[in-house]
Protein backbone atom coordinates (compact mmCIF):
# COMPACT_ATOMS: atom_id res chain seq x y z
CA UNK A 1 0.00 0.00 0.00
CA UNK A 2 2.85 2.42 0.80
CA UNK A 3 4.34 1.63 -2.61
CA UNK A 4 0.99 2.26 -4.29
CA UNK A 5 0.84 5.71 -2.64
CA UNK A 6 4.29 6.65 -3.97
CA UNK A 7 4.43 9.80 -6.12
CA UNK A 8 0.75 10.53 -5.43
CA UNK A 9 1.46 13.50 -3.15
CA UNK A 10 -1.14 12.13 -0.72
CA UNK A 11 -0.20 12.72 2.91
CA UNK A 12 0.17 9.36 4.64
CA UNK A 13 0.07 8.44 8.33
CA UNK A 14 1.60 5.07 9.20
CA UNK A 15 0.50 3.22 12.31
CA UNK A 16 2.33 1.36 15.05
CA UNK A 17 0.02 -1.51 16.09
CA UNK A 18 -0.99 -1.90 19.73
CA UNK A 19 1.01 -5.13 19.81
CA UNK A 20 4.17 -3.21 18.86
CA UNK A 21 3.88 -0.39 21.42
CA UNK A 22 5.46 -2.24 24.34
CA UNK A 23 8.49 -3.45 22.38
CA UNK A 24 9.16 0.01 20.92
CA UNK A 25 8.74 1.56 24.36
CA UNK A 26 11.24 -0.83 25.88
CA UNK A 27 13.91 -0.61 23.16
CA UNK A 28 15.33 2.39 21.29
CA UNK A 29 16.86 0.01 18.75
CA UNK A 30 13.43 -1.56 18.11
CA UNK A 31 12.08 1.96 17.45
CA UNK A 32 14.95 2.69 15.06
CA UNK A 33 14.37 -0.57 13.20
CA UNK A 34 10.64 0.22 12.93
CA UNK A 35 11.32 3.69 11.49
CA UNK A 36 13.85 2.30 9.01
CA UNK A 37 11.47 -0.41 7.83
CA UNK A 38 8.17 1.53 7.75
CA UNK A 39 9.17 5.15 7.10
CA UNK A 40 12.75 5.76 5.92
CA UNK A 41 12.60 3.14 3.17
CA UNK A 42 9.54 4.82 1.56
CA UNK A 43 10.22 8.55 1.80
CA UNK A 44 10.44 10.84 -0.08
CA UNK A 45 8.55 8.96 -2.83
CA UNK A 46 5.69 8.26 -0.42
CA UNK A 47 4.69 11.43 1.44
CA UNK A 48 4.67 10.05 5.00
CA UNK A 49 3.87 12.91 7.40
CA UNK A 50 3.01 11.18 10.69
CA UNK A 51 3.34 8.07 12.82
CA UNK A 52 0.26 7.08 14.83
CA UNK A 53 1.47 5.19 17.89
CA UNK A 54 -1.13 2.58 18.78
CA UNK A 55 -4.90 2.92 18.57
CA UNK A 56 -6.70 4.33 21.60
CA UNK A 57 -4.00 2.93 23.90
CA UNK A 58 -5.22 4.69 27.05
CA UNK A 59 -8.67 3.06 26.82
CA UNK A 60 -8.07 -0.15 24.83
CA UNK A 61 -4.79 -1.38 26.38
CA UNK A 62 -4.40 0.67 29.59
CA UNK A 63 -1.58 -1.61 30.83
CA UNK A 64 0.59 -0.09 28.09
CA UNK A 65 -0.23 3.50 29.13
CA UNK A 66 2.91 3.95 31.30
CA UNK A 67 5.19 3.17 28.37
CA UNK A 68 3.25 4.97 25.62
CA UNK A 69 5.13 8.28 25.77
CA UNK A 70 8.46 6.46 26.05
CA UNK A 71 7.60 4.64 22.80
CA UNK A 72 6.73 7.97 21.16
CA UNK A 73 10.03 9.47 22.37
CA UNK A 74 11.99 6.52 21.01
CA UNK A 75 10.34 6.88 17.60
CA UNK A 76 10.96 10.63 17.58
CA UNK A 77 14.66 10.11 18.36
CA UNK A 78 14.86 7.57 15.52
CA UNK A 79 13.35 10.16 13.17
CA UNK A 80 15.88 12.76 14.36
CA UNK A 81 18.69 10.28 13.61
CA UNK A 82 17.28 9.84 10.08
CA UNK A 83 16.78 13.62 9.68
CA UNK A 84 13.04 13.04 9.22
CA UNK A 85 11.73 14.67 12.42
CA UNK A 86 10.63 17.88 10.68
CA UNK A 87 8.67 16.03 8.00
CA UNK A 88 7.21 13.23 10.15
CA UNK A 89 5.31 13.97 13.36
CA UNK A 90 4.67 11.43 16.10
CA UNK A 91 1.34 11.27 17.94
CA UNK A 92 -1.11 8.71 19.34
CA UNK A 93 -4.84 8.49 18.44
CA UNK A 94 -7.07 8.59 21.50
CA UNK A 95 -10.76 7.86 21.97
CA UNK A 96 -13.10 10.57 23.22
CA UNK A 97 -13.74 8.11 26.10
CA UNK A 98 -10.75 9.65 27.91
CA UNK A 99 -13.09 12.64 28.47
CA UNK A 100 -15.89 11.26 30.70
CA UNK A 101 -18.27 14.23 30.24
CA UNK A 102 -17.61 15.96 26.90
CA UNK A 103 -20.69 18.20 27.15
CA UNK A 104 -20.75 21.06 27.74
CA UNK A 105 -17.33 21.38 26.06
CA UNK A 106 -16.24 24.25 28.31
CA UNK A 107 -16.22 22.03 31.42
CA UNK A 108 -14.73 18.93 29.74
CA UNK A 109 -11.65 17.38 31.34
CA UNK A 110 -9.54 14.29 30.73
CA UNK A 111 -10.32 11.21 32.81
CA UNK A 112 -8.38 11.57 36.06
CA UNK A 113 -7.00 8.00 36.09
CA UNK A 114 -4.64 8.32 33.08
CA UNK A 115 -4.05 12.02 33.82
CA UNK A 116 -0.31 11.66 34.37
CA UNK A 117 0.06 9.84 31.02
CA UNK A 118 -2.16 12.38 29.27
CA UNK A 119 -0.04 15.20 30.70
CA UNK A 120 3.17 13.54 29.48
CA UNK A 121 1.56 12.94 26.09
CA UNK A 122 0.59 16.62 25.75
CA UNK A 123 4.05 17.67 26.90
CA UNK A 124 5.59 15.50 24.17
CA UNK A 125 3.24 16.89 21.49
CA UNK A 126 3.99 20.44 22.60
CA UNK A 127 7.76 19.92 22.66
CA UNK A 128 7.87 18.27 19.22
CA UNK A 129 5.40 20.66 17.56
CA UNK A 130 3.06 17.74 16.86
CA UNK A 131 -0.73 17.47 17.09
CA UNK A 132 -3.35 15.63 19.15
CA UNK A 133 -4.93 12.71 17.29
CA UNK A 134 -8.61 12.30 18.20
CA UNK A 135 -11.04 9.53 17.23
CA UNK A 136 -14.44 11.27 17.34
CA UNK A 137 -17.66 9.38 16.62
CA UNK A 138 -20.96 11.30 16.73
CA UNK A 139 -22.67 7.96 15.89
CA UNK A 140 -21.77 6.66 19.35
CA UNK A 141 -22.37 10.05 20.97
CA UNK A 142 -25.91 9.91 19.61
CA UNK A 143 -26.73 6.22 20.11
CA UNK A 144 -25.31 6.19 23.65
CA UNK A 145 -26.91 9.52 24.51
CA UNK A 146 -30.36 8.17 25.44
CA UNK A 147 -32.11 10.72 23.26
CA UNK A 148 -30.47 13.77 24.86
CA UNK A 149 -29.41 15.13 21.46
CA UNK A 150 -31.40 15.13 18.17
CA UNK A 151 -30.05 12.89 15.42
CA UNK A 152 -29.83 15.89 13.06
CA UNK A 153 -27.19 17.33 15.43
CA UNK A 154 -25.11 14.16 15.04
CA UNK A 155 -25.57 14.15 11.23
CA UNK A 156 -24.51 17.81 10.65
CA UNK A 157 -28.06 18.66 9.50
CA UNK A 158 -29.13 22.27 10.09
CA UNK A 159 -31.01 22.71 13.37
CA UNK A 160 -33.92 25.11 13.91
CA UNK A 161 -33.07 27.88 16.37
CA UNK A 162 -35.17 26.32 19.15
CA UNK A 163 -33.11 23.11 18.95
CA UNK A 164 -29.65 24.64 18.66
CA UNK A 165 -27.09 23.34 21.14
CA UNK A 166 -25.51 26.06 23.27
CA UNK A 167 -22.74 25.80 25.86
CA UNK A 168 -24.22 27.63 28.88
CA UNK A 169 -20.80 28.84 30.05
CA UNK A 170 -19.35 30.23 26.83
CA UNK A 171 -22.63 30.74 24.94
CA UNK A 172 -20.95 29.09 21.94
CA UNK A 173 -23.48 27.64 19.49
CA UNK A 174 -22.69 24.12 18.26
CA UNK A 175 -24.16 23.20 14.88
CA UNK A 176 -22.81 19.65 15.06
CA UNK A 177 -21.82 17.08 17.66
CA UNK A 178 -18.56 16.68 15.75
CA UNK A 179 -17.56 20.28 16.51
CA UNK A 180 -18.56 19.88 20.15
CA UNK A 181 -16.40 16.74 20.48
CA UNK A 182 -13.38 18.54 19.03
CA UNK A 183 -13.96 21.54 21.31
CA UNK A 184 -14.35 19.28 24.36
CA UNK A 185 -10.83 18.04 23.62
CA UNK A 186 -9.47 21.57 23.20
CA UNK A 187 -11.01 22.63 26.53
CA UNK A 188 -9.62 19.48 28.20
CA UNK A 189 -6.15 20.45 26.98
CA UNK A 190 -6.71 24.02 28.17
CA UNK A 191 -7.51 22.66 31.65
CA UNK A 192 -3.97 21.21 31.74
CA UNK A 193 -2.52 24.48 30.40
CA UNK A 194 -1.77 23.18 26.91
CA UNK A 195 -3.49 25.56 24.53
CA UNK A 196 -1.27 25.55 21.44
CA UNK A 197 -1.66 21.95 20.27
CA UNK A 198 -3.90 21.52 17.20
CA UNK A 199 -6.28 18.55 16.84
CA UNK A 200 -6.46 16.19 13.88
CA UNK A 201 -9.45 13.85 13.81
CA UNK A 202 -7.87 10.52 12.91
CA UNK A 203 -11.16 8.60 12.75
CA UNK A 204 -14.77 9.54 12.23
CA UNK A 205 -17.60 7.99 10.24
CA UNK A 206 -21.04 6.41 10.37
CA UNK A 207 -22.03 2.75 9.82
CA UNK A 208 -24.42 2.18 6.92
CA UNK A 209 -25.89 -1.11 8.09
CA UNK A 210 -26.66 -2.51 11.53
CA UNK A 211 -28.52 -5.25 13.35
CA UNK A 212 -32.13 -5.10 14.58
CA UNK A 213 -31.07 -3.06 17.63
CA UNK A 214 -29.04 -0.59 15.53
CA UNK A 215 -31.77 1.34 13.67
CA UNK A 216 -29.63 4.42 13.05
CA UNK A 217 -27.01 2.54 11.01
CA UNK A 218 -28.50 3.18 7.55
CA UNK A 219 -27.14 4.01 4.09
CA UNK A 220 -29.01 7.32 4.14
CA UNK A 221 -27.57 8.39 7.51
CA UNK A 222 -24.05 7.30 6.55
CA UNK A 223 -24.23 9.16 3.24
CA UNK A 224 -25.61 12.26 4.94
CA UNK A 225 -22.93 12.20 7.64
CA UNK A 226 -19.97 11.66 5.34
CA UNK A 227 -21.03 14.18 2.71
CA UNK A 228 -21.80 16.85 5.33
CA UNK A 229 -18.49 16.02 7.04
CA UNK A 230 -16.58 16.63 3.81
CA UNK A 231 -18.33 19.97 3.37
CA UNK A 232 -17.73 20.91 7.01
CA UNK A 233 -14.02 20.08 6.95
CA UNK A 234 -13.48 21.62 3.51
CA UNK A 235 -14.41 25.12 4.71
CA UNK A 236 -11.13 25.27 6.66
CA UNK A 237 -12.68 26.67 9.83
CA UNK A 238 -12.34 25.31 13.35
CA UNK A 239 -14.81 24.73 16.19
CA UNK A 240 -16.17 27.73 18.15
CA UNK A 241 -13.22 27.90 20.56
CA UNK A 242 -10.62 27.72 17.77
CA UNK A 243 -12.35 29.16 14.66
CA UNK A 244 -9.05 29.71 12.83
CA UNK A 245 -7.64 26.18 13.23
CA UNK A 246 -9.06 23.86 10.52
CA UNK A 247 -10.14 20.37 11.62
CA UNK A 248 -8.10 18.04 9.40
CA UNK A 249 -9.97 14.75 9.37
CA UNK A 250 -9.65 11.13 8.26
CA UNK A 251 -12.80 9.22 7.30
CA UNK A 252 -13.24 5.82 8.90
CA UNK A 253 -13.11 3.94 6.64
CA UNK A 254 -12.35 3.17 3.02
CA UNK A 255 -13.52 -0.47 2.82
CA UNK A 256 -16.06 -2.50 4.75
CA UNK A 257 -14.48 -5.12 7.00
CA UNK A 258 -16.76 -8.05 6.22
CA UNK A 259 -14.97 -10.45 8.57
CA UNK A 260 -14.69 -8.14 11.56
CA UNK A 261 -16.24 -9.63 14.73
CA UNK A 262 -18.91 -7.93 16.83
CA UNK A 263 -22.24 -6.26 15.95
CA UNK A 264 -23.40 -5.98 12.34
CA UNK A 265 -22.50 -2.28 12.32
CA UNK A 266 -18.82 -3.07 13.04
CA UNK A 267 -18.49 -4.62 9.57
CA UNK A 268 -20.13 -1.76 7.69
CA UNK A 269 -18.32 1.55 8.10
CA UNK A 270 -16.73 1.55 4.65
CA UNK A 271 -17.55 4.02 1.90
CA UNK A 272 -16.67 1.17 -0.49
CA UNK A 273 -17.80 -2.44 -0.60
CA UNK A 274 -15.01 -5.00 -0.47
CA UNK A 275 -15.26 -5.25 -4.31
CA UNK A 276 -14.43 -1.54 -4.62
CA UNK A 277 -17.84 -0.12 -5.63
CA UNK A 278 -19.32 2.82 -3.72
CA UNK A 279 -21.87 2.16 -0.96
CA UNK A 280 -23.44 5.59 -1.47
CA UNK A 281 -22.72 8.60 -3.72
CA UNK A 282 -19.81 10.50 -2.22
CA UNK A 283 -19.45 14.19 -3.01
CA UNK A 284 -15.79 15.15 -2.74
CA UNK A 285 -14.61 18.62 -1.66
CA UNK A 286 -18.15 20.01 -1.57
CA UNK A 287 -18.34 20.08 -5.37
CA UNK A 288 -20.14 18.01 -7.95
CA UNK A 289 -17.20 15.62 -8.13
CA UNK A 290 -18.63 12.27 -7.10
CA UNK A 291 -16.86 9.08 -6.14
CA UNK A 292 -18.13 5.81 -7.56
CA UNK A 293 -19.65 5.15 -10.95
CA UNK A 294 -21.86 8.22 -10.87
CA UNK A 295 -21.04 11.61 -12.33
CA UNK A 296 -23.49 13.47 -10.08
CA UNK A 297 -26.17 12.79 -7.50
CA UNK A 298 -29.88 13.49 -7.66
CA UNK A 299 -32.51 14.16 -5.02
CA UNK A 300 -35.73 12.22 -5.56
CA UNK A 301 -38.88 11.30 -3.67
CA UNK A 302 -38.79 8.08 -1.66
CA UNK A 303 -40.95 5.24 -2.94
CA UNK A 304 -42.58 4.70 0.46
CA UNK A 305 -43.28 8.37 1.28
CA UNK A 306 -46.92 9.20 2.06
CA UNK A 307 -48.95 11.25 -0.40
CA UNK A 308 -49.63 13.95 2.21
CA UNK A 309 -45.98 14.42 3.17
CA UNK A 310 -44.93 14.43 -0.48
CA UNK A 311 -47.47 17.17 -1.17
CA UNK A 312 -46.10 19.20 1.75
CA UNK A 313 -42.57 18.75 0.40
CA UNK A 314 -43.66 19.67 -3.12
CA UNK A 315 -45.44 22.80 -1.86
CA UNK A 316 -42.32 23.88 0.08
CA UNK A 317 -39.93 23.23 -2.84
CA UNK A 318 -42.09 25.16 -5.31
CA UNK A 319 -42.77 27.96 -2.78
CA UNK A 320 -40.15 28.84 -0.18
CA UNK A 321 -37.54 26.65 -1.91
CA UNK A 322 -38.03 28.57 -5.18
CA UNK A 323 -37.69 25.50 -7.40
CA UNK A 324 -38.62 26.07 -11.03
CA UNK A 325 -41.99 24.31 -11.00
CA UNK A 326 -43.45 26.00 -14.09
CA UNK A 327 -42.53 22.93 -16.16
CA UNK A 328 -44.87 20.85 -13.93
CA UNK A 329 -47.98 22.77 -15.06
CA UNK A 330 -50.55 21.21 -17.39
CA UNK A 331 -49.28 21.11 -20.96
CA UNK A 332 -45.66 21.70 -19.90
CA UNK A 333 -42.77 19.19 -20.55
CA UNK A 334 -42.72 17.60 -17.06
CA UNK A 335 -46.44 17.57 -16.29
CA UNK A 336 -46.85 13.86 -17.19
CA UNK A 337 -47.11 11.51 -15.48
CA UNK A 338 -49.34 13.70 -13.36
CA UNK A 339 -48.79 12.33 -9.85
CA UNK A 340 -47.42 13.79 -6.64
CA UNK A 341 -44.37 11.51 -6.44
CA UNK A 342 -43.03 12.41 -9.89
CA UNK A 343 -43.75 16.10 -9.47
CA UNK A 344 -42.07 16.05 -6.05
CA UNK A 345 -39.01 14.30 -7.47
CA UNK A 346 -38.63 16.99 -10.11
CA UNK A 347 -39.08 19.87 -7.65
CA UNK A 348 -36.82 18.28 -5.01
CA UNK A 349 -34.03 17.75 -7.51
CA UNK A 350 -34.34 21.22 -9.05
CA UNK A 351 -33.98 22.76 -5.59
CA UNK A 352 -31.16 20.42 -4.53
CA UNK A 353 -29.03 20.93 -7.65
CA UNK A 354 -29.14 24.70 -7.18
CA UNK A 355 -28.72 24.85 -3.43
CA UNK A 356 -26.74 21.83 -2.12
CA UNK A 357 -23.39 23.58 -2.54
CA UNK A 358 -24.49 26.17 0.04
CA UNK A 359 -25.74 23.63 2.57
CA UNK A 360 -29.17 22.54 1.31
CA UNK A 361 -30.17 18.99 2.19
CA UNK A 362 -32.08 16.27 0.38
CA UNK A 363 -34.58 15.54 3.15
CA UNK A 364 -37.95 17.29 2.72
CA UNK A 365 -39.43 15.98 5.93
CA UNK A 366 -37.91 12.54 5.42
CA UNK A 367 -39.60 12.06 2.02
CA UNK A 368 -36.49 12.41 -0.16
CA UNK A 369 -33.28 10.49 -0.78
CA UNK A 370 -30.15 10.91 -2.89
CA UNK A 371 -29.47 8.58 -5.80
CA UNK A 372 -26.84 8.23 -8.51
CA UNK A 373 -29.51 7.19 -11.06
CA UNK A 374 -30.43 10.13 -13.26
CA UNK A 375 -34.24 10.51 -12.92
CA UNK A 376 -34.40 12.56 -16.12
CA UNK A 377 -33.55 9.52 -18.23
CA UNK A 378 -36.65 8.11 -19.85
CA UNK A 379 -38.05 5.12 -17.97
CA UNK A 380 -40.26 2.97 -20.22
CA UNK A 381 -42.00 1.40 -17.21
CA UNK A 382 -43.13 4.64 -15.61
CA UNK A 383 -43.12 6.81 -18.76
CA UNK A 384 -41.16 9.32 -16.72
CA UNK A 385 -38.73 11.81 -18.16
Amino acid sequence: MLKALADSGIEVTVGVTNEEVLGIGESASAAAAWVNKNVASYVPSTNITAIAVGSEVLTSIPHAAPILVTAMNNLHKALVASNLNFQVKVSSPQSLDIIPEPFPPSTAAFNSSPNSTVYQLLQFLNNTNSYFMLNAYPYYGYTNGNGIFPIDYALFKPLPSVKQIVDPNTLFHYNSMFDAMVDATYFSMDALNFSGIPIVVTETGWPWQGGPNEPDATVENAGTFINYLIRRVSNDSGPPSRPNIPINTYIYELFNEDKRPGPVSEKNWGVLYTNGTAVFPLSLSGSSQIMGNATTVFCVAKDDASEGKLQDGLNWACGQGQANCSVLQSGQPCYLPNNTKNHASYAYNDYYQRMHTVGATCDFGGTATITSNDPSKYDKFSHRY
